[in-house]
């Protein structure tokens, strides 16, 4: 009884309440509740929407709602992906024409995937436009095998690249945003990823306006339905499991004006998209006309995945620090920058 009174007596934060606790289904990081994986034996996980809006020339937060609430990323961790495969890129170690070879690991990953069949290739420029357009787990995961060997360590390299562009609140566990308990980000991370992409890669981010994707003579439409559809949109990326909620992170240009929004957690596709438009109608004036100082500034030199050799070319909320029961703090106060300070 004098348990059952104690228990009873105890309060957690609002934060911690978007995240309701259902039998062993979920797991407590510092004194937050996260959703467990994707699993019949869970309830469909409804978190409160986190939003933001972010100046795409200055870096200036416009708006925001539940910035520092964890959420799971979904397939907006395929960005991360796509990160890493660009610097190879644009090191010389990948050409849009290397064959990636196809594991067992990757051809048995959950849907949405392409298809990929294991001791089979896929394309470099192929791999891109899949993960863009189909959102193909496989092929996330064949990009991190090719690249680093094996996706656990390529996923260490993914959470290790968030920390030098100062995304302080997002640990990534795989390479395709497949459930995980551990998995988790901020929609201020997530905003300074989508900033990041596009000024460090500005040749390769064009791949994320790709509208359709045809593959072995398959039309394959992208997911994001505001491509086309709102002036000035020219990516990013969609995101969805039961974890996460309905997950976007888009980036607008009109003439001078630029900005990137991100909204997690939607209850629908329909309302995710339809609070991203608001976002953007509402604060597309607000931006800056012009560009400031080079918003990117990594703590390190581009990471080149261990365990891959280099390609021959005949030419041309809070989260635990690692070890440590000490969270770390929110860094974000009006403006996003990259590189922790």
């Amino acid at each position: 009884m004098g348990l059952a009174v104690i228990l009873a007596g105890m309060t957690v934060s609002s934060n911690a309440a978007d995240a309701r606790h259902h039998g062993d289904g979920y797991k407590h990081v510092a004194h937050r509740t996260i959703p467990a994986a994707h699993s019949a034996n869970v309830e469909s996980y409804s978190p409160r929407p986190a939003s933001i809006v972010v100046d795409g020339n200055s870096g200036s937060v416009l708006q925001e709602s539940n910035p520092d609430a964890l959420r799971h990323p979904a397939s907006l961790t395929k960005i991360m992906t796509l990160y890493l495969l660009f610097e190879q890129l644009e090191a010389g170690k990948l050409r849009f024409d290397t064959p990636l070879k196809v594991s067992v690991h990757a051809s048995e990953q959950a849907p949405s995937k392409l298809g990929l069949q294991q001791g089979g290739t896929i394309g470099t420029e192929d791999a891109i436009k899949a993960i863009v357009t189909r959102s193909a787990n496989d092929v996330a995961v064949a990009v991190a095998e090719n690249l680093s060997g094996d996706e656990g360590q390529f996923a260490k390299l993914m959470t290790e690249k968030a920390r030098s562009l100062g995304m302080m609140h997002t640990t990534y566990v795989n390479a395709s945003g497949l459930p995980d308990n551990n998995q988790v980000t901020t929609a201020p991370d997530q905003a300074v990823l989508g900033r990041a992409i596009q000024e460090r890669f500005p040749r390769y981010y064009k791949y994320f306006s790709t509208a359709t994707f045809v593959y072995h003579g398959n039309a394959i439409r992208n997911h994001n339905h505001l491509l086309g559809s709102v002036e000035g949109v020219d990516g990013i990326k969609t995101g969805y499991t039961r974890a996460s909620g309905f997950n976007l992170v888009t980036s607008v240009h009109r003439g001078g004006s630029s900005l990137v929004a991100v909204v997690l957690g939607g209850a629908t596709a329909t309302q995710r998209d339809a609070r991203m438009r608001e976002l953007i109608s509402s604060n597309i004036k607000l931006t800056s006309l012009r560009r400031g100082s080079p918003a990117i500034a990594e703590k390190a030199e581009p990471v080149e995945a261990p365990g891959a050799p280099p390609v021959a070319f005949s030419e041309d909320d809070t989260t635990l620090r690692p070890g440590s029961t000490e969270p770390i703090r929110p860094v974000l106060v009006k403006t996003i920058t990259f590189g922790a300070r």
